[in-house]
């Protein structure tokens, strides 16, 4: 059997280097500069970002560079390392929503979206990516690539929003407006925050109720695996990974619908008051009893359960009841295969694997139907662990998954 791939990050000067001649190559002259943002694991709090929920991401060391150079026009030309012959050109003049089709409509759309949110100053730009985040992993490589240029936009326009984090706030909003509307890939805003907001060593407990304000809204939690002796192995198990099926949508729709049920603005307040109550179990019983079908109440559960798992994983780390956060790992994935219906074969069969070969804890991370596991394993065991899994997937003719080692690393940056 193959030894499994591990992915690791590019180096910054390796990033810089490989996107800086990618531009010369296809646009002939020097760039303005060079732009990096990570992409993202959720260590816990699936589905709760649009519930009003708590999630706590932290951003990878693996990020997607680019080279850009702004433009006196409105075009846009854009080039990637995965088709570096292939240029995409688009033009932001009387651009309208799903107006470009396929990836250059990520960084297309950030501009258009900076546009359409009154900053003017915004024009064009010719641009190359060179990314290492993992395509279709669920580990938020369209995130990435929107961060990076929201942030190269920021500074070559001048906007100047970048350098604060309630400043990088608004460069959100249009990564996450150019992702819904121009992309038409369904984002609730975890992904983009983590890009933007994480810091070294650091989990972003990322609370999503819309009252809040951006500063409210985030606080950094220690996550220092180095200190109890572990590692975040992610397994990319390489299985198709769509969001945009209608899948997702479908779900939010029936979170909104049960809201509007129980008579609370989101499914947050529900959760709150279950967990506030001096009898949780019977006031979750109470709650679900309120909704007219099974389906229904089992979407219900997963999210109301899982945001009282992302308190009780921050509470569980700090002390280093590592132990504790392991279960609260297997916790989560086990609603999220049963309640939530959101895990493919692949991504039970991974972190069944895991879980019997030492980890703490395994489960799903992302928006699911594909993409990437976690697991909290001792220190040196992550490619032993993900050698189990990918000799597990070839038995069963899966697809040959890859792996990473994860650790808390920096939000985007400039970096030339």
């Amino acid at each position: 059997m193959s030894a499994v791939e591990f992915i690791e990050p590019l180096t910054a000067a390796e990033g810089i280097r490989i996107a800086s001649e990618l531009f010369r190559s296809t646009h002939g002259e020097e760039p303005d500069g060079v732009w990096a943002a990570p992409g993202r694991v959720n260590l816990i709090g699936e589905h709760t970002d649009y519930n009003a929920g708590l999630c706590l991401p932290i951003a990878l060391p693996h990020r997607t560079y680019i080279a850009l150079k702004r433009r006196e026009d409105t075009v846009v030309r854009v080039v990637s390392d995965v088709s570096p012959e292939q240029v995409a050109q688009s033009d932001l003049a009387g651009l309208e929503a799903g107006g470009v089709e396929g990836w250059s409509a990520y960084p297309v759309g950030v501009a258009w979206a900076l546009r359409k949110a009154g900053f003017d100053a915004v024009q064009g730009f010719d641009a190359a990516f060179a990314s290492c985040v993992p395509l279709g992993s669920g580990l938020s490589s369209s995130a990435a690539m929107t961060c990076s240029t929201a942030l190269a936009l920021d500074e070559a326009y001048g906007l100047g929003y970048g350098e604060s984090d309630s400043g990088r706030v608004t460069l959100i909003n249009a990564a996450i407006t150019s992702e819904n509307d121009m992309a038409g890939a369904s984002t609730g805003g975890l992904d983009q925050n983590a890009s933007m907001r994480c810091t070294p060593g650091h989990a972003l407990l990322l609370d999503c109720r819309p009252e809040l304000s951006a500063l409210e809204s985030v606080s950094q939690k220690a996550f220092d695996l180095d200190a109890y002796g572990l590692e975040l192995l992610v397994v990319d198990t390489q299985a198709p990974h769509q969001l945009n099926d209608g899948q997702y949508a479908q779900r939010r729709s029936t979170c909104e619908e049960a809201a509007k049920i129980l008579g609370v603005k989101d499914l947050r307040e529900a959760s709150d008051a279950i967990y506030e109550s001096d009898d949780a179990d019977k006031a979750l019983a109470e709650t679900l009893s309120a909704l007219p079908d099974e389906t229904m109440k089992k979407r219900v559960r997963h999210v109301v359960t899982e945001i009282e798992r992302v308190r009780q994983f921050v509470d569980a780390f700090a002390k280093g009841d590592v132990a504790q956060a392991g279960k609260l790992f297997n916790a989560s994935h086990d609603s999220l295969a049963s309640d939530y219906e959101v895990t493919v074969p692949e991504l039970d069969v991974a972190v069944e694997v895991a879980r019997a070969n030492g980890a703490y804890g395994a489960r799903m991370t992302g928006g699911g139907f594909g993409g990437s596991i976690i697991a909290l394993v001792d220190k040196g065991r992550s490619q032993e662990v993900a050698q189990k899994i990918a000799d597990e997937f070839e038995r069963r003719g899966f697809h040959e998954p890859r792996a990473l080692a994860a650790f808390a690393a920096d939000s985007a940056q400039r970096v030339a």
